[in-house]
C-alpha cells in the first residue's frame, strides 16, 4: 500500500501545481483579459475605419474643413494603428515572460529529480557493495 499512497500523494501534488498555474494564468490575462481584448480591438477597428472613411469622404466629396487639415485624419489613423501594435507587443511580452517562467520551473524540477535519482543510484550501489548483515565489509571487527 505504500506505493499507492505515494502515487496518491504525487497526484495531489500535481493537482495543487495545476491549480497554482491556472491562478497565475488568470492573473496575467486569462479569461478576464479576453473580453477586454475584444472590446479594445473593436474600439481600435471602429476608430481607424472611421478615420479612413472620414478622409475618404473629405477627398471624394471635396468637403473641406478649415479646422481639420487634410492629412491629419490619416495621421491619426496611423497613430492608432501604431498604438495597437505597441499594445500587442506588450501583451506578447507578458506571454513570453510566462512561458519563460514555466520552462524555468520545469528545468528546476528536472534538475531536482536528476539529483534525487543520482542520490538514489549512489545509495543502491553502496547497498549492493555492503555485505549482508550490515557489518563492515571486511567482516566483524576484533572481538
Amino acid at each position: 500500500m505504500d506505493e499507492m499512497d505515494a502515487l496518491r500523494a504525487e497526484l495531489e501534488h500535481y493537482k495543487a501545481q495545476r491549480q497554482k498555474i491556472r491562478d497565475i494564468v488568470g492573473q496575467i490575462g486569462g479569461k478576464t483579459g479576453r473580453r477586454r481584448n475584444t472590446v479594445v480591438n473593436a474600439v481600435f477597428l471602429v476608430l481607424v475605419l472611421g478615420a479612413f472613411a472620414l478622409d475618404l469622404v473629405q477627398r471624394v466629396a471635396g468637403w473641406e474643413t478649415p479646422y481639420l487639415p487634410p492629412a491629419l485624419v490619416l495621421e491619426v489613423a496611423v497613430l492608432l494603428v501604431s498604438l495597437k501594435i505597441i499594445w500587442m507587443i506588450h501583451g506578447q511580452t507578458k506571454v513570453d515572460h510566462f512561458q519563460f517562467w514555466i520552462l524555468n520551473s520545469i528545468e528546476f524540477q528536472m534538475n531536482m529529480l536528476s539529483r534525487r535519482l543520482t542520490e538514489l543510484d549512489d545509495a543502491v550501489r553502496a547497498a549492493a557493495k555492503a555485505p549482508p548483515g550490515g557489518g563492515p565489509p571486511d567482516g566483524p571487527g576484533p572481538a
